[in-house]
């Protein structure tokens, strides 16, 4: 008997790239909500710091808290 130094390798299936593009593209989409939230929060904040104190009042909130809202960094919920 002699023996076979034939090996076998699997070529890769058309279904391995198409789940590999897949979570590649939910990556990226979930990079740009992040990036989307994180304008959001941006200007949210920005918008709060510019309200006068009438209108704060109104929306029950006080100077020192929307200060305190407005100074986190655009990241931090």
């Amino acid at each position: 008997m002699s023996q076979s130094n034939h090996s076998v390798t699997a070529p890769v299936a058309q279904s391995d790239t198409g789940i590999v593009a897949r979570a590649v593209g939910r990556g990226i989409f979930a990079a740009f909500e992040v990036a989307g939230i994180w304008m959001e929060r941006y200007r949210e904040r920005r918008a709060l710091q510019a309200l006068p104190d009438h209108l704060l009042h109104d929306i029950g909130v006080s100077r020192a808290d929307a200060n305190q809202e407005s100074d986190k960094p655009f990241w931090q919920g």
